[in-house]
């Protein structure tokens, strides 16, 4: 059995978009060895992707899951605010940064490698940001940004002749022309797209969280997951989540609980629900309305013209309800807008920290 443990120099926050990919190419440039961390929430990251990174771009990559401690994050209300969404940009940059200085021991590291480029995004690169963040994360000497290096004072790394601080970039601003020429430079045909991938900066995304934070009061990762999943109705505390097809059913298979009630039409294809109990148990009337919703939803059930059967299981036991598929029940069940799920966001953005 090979008990050897890997030493690394640098570890490396890799969100697998360009300028990630590029810090940490640069610095093996050098013939330093890297670990590459690609943090994952129920608001970002892709580690099923894991295997292609790993072939396409010859990195060596670990996924590490935050979601439990960023959702702390956000209740707490984040230090330095909101974006135009839920999106706590520099207090998410903190606790990444956190989270990599604490594994550097178990990877032998001896510094930290951001792709982070002044000045290219508004709140979390402005220059001031990017110290904050710095300071915040406890991070002040271990930290070397390599995109942006010679826009910045010399690190440790650099004055000591680790990291040769002239094969560093200078890059400002939002434009990419260097890094697109850098990619080419580095043999990268498969190049990521600018974007962030966060869908806490999406108001179509952003949305789905408001009644999350608003009805439950102390919600986890596996609460998120679900608001991602499928269509989403609520009513008050009445939550139903529902497939939109196959793909979606199956995800919200994965990610009910055993206190949940789950609704199936029973005799036609269409989509499964989810009904998370927020407090009490729901009353025959939710579970009924639920159950009618979930079944106009399924074509067929619509098209027979009466009462269909819904059967909900429940903490181990079924039993079925005869419903009328609707989609204007009197409980009000509808999908959250943005302009609803604001207030919530601005309550927590204010709020004391």
């Amino acid at each position: 059995m090979n008990n050897t443990i890997l030493k690394y120099d640098a570890v490396a926050l890799f969100s697998a978009g360009l300028d990630s990919l590029l810090a940490a190419k640069m610095i093996m440039a050098q013939g330093l060895t890297v670990k590459c961390l690609h943090f994952t929430s129920p608001f970002f990251g892709k580690p099923e992707k894991i295997p292609h990174w790993r072939a396409i771009h010859g990195l060596d990559i670990e996924a590490v899951d935050i979601g439990e401690a960023y959702v702390k994050m956000m209740l707490a209300g984040p230090k330095f605010g909101f974006g135009k969404f839920f999106n706590p940009c520099v207090d998410c940059k903190i606790i990444m940064l956190s989270h990599a200085r604490r594994l550097m021991e178990r990877f032998g590291a001896t510094f930290i490698i951001s792709g982070e480029v002044v000045g290219q995004r508004p709140m979390s690169q402005r220059r001031d940001a990017m110290n904050s963040v710095r300071n915040e994360s406890e991070t002040k000497d271990i930290l070397l940004r390599p995109l942006c290096a010679k826009q910045l004072d010399p690190t440790p790394m650099e004055e000591s002749g680790l990291v040769d601080r002239e094969r560093l970039c200078g890059i400002f601003g939002r434009g990419r022309s260097e890094q697109q020429a850098m990619a080419k430079d580095f043999g990268i045909t498969e190049i990521p797209t600018p974007g962030g991938g966060c869908l806490l900066t999406e108001s179509a995304s952003a949305r789905r969280y408001g009644p999350v934070f608003e009805h439950i009061k102390t919600p986890t990762a596996d609460d998120f997951h679900l608001a991602n999943a499928g269509r989403q109705l609520w009513a008050g505390t009445h939550w139903l989540s529902m497939g939109r097809n196959q793909g979606s059913n199956d995800r919200l298979s994965a990610l009910a609980r055993e206190d949940d009630l789950i609704f199936d039409v029973r005799d036609f294809p269409g989509p499964r629900g989810v009904g998370r109990q927020i407090g009490d148990d729901w009353s025959a009337t939710a579970v009924a309305e639920a159950a009618a919703l979930v079944a106009s939803y399924a074509p067929k059930s619509v098209r027979l013209g009466g009462p269909v059967v819904v059967t909900i299981s429940h903490r181990g036991a079924q039993y079925t309800v005869s419903v009328e598929p609707s989609r204007t029940p009197a409980m009000g069940w509808v999908e959250t807008s943005w302009e609803d799920a604001q207030p919530t966001r601005n309550r927590m953005d204010t709020q004391d920290r």
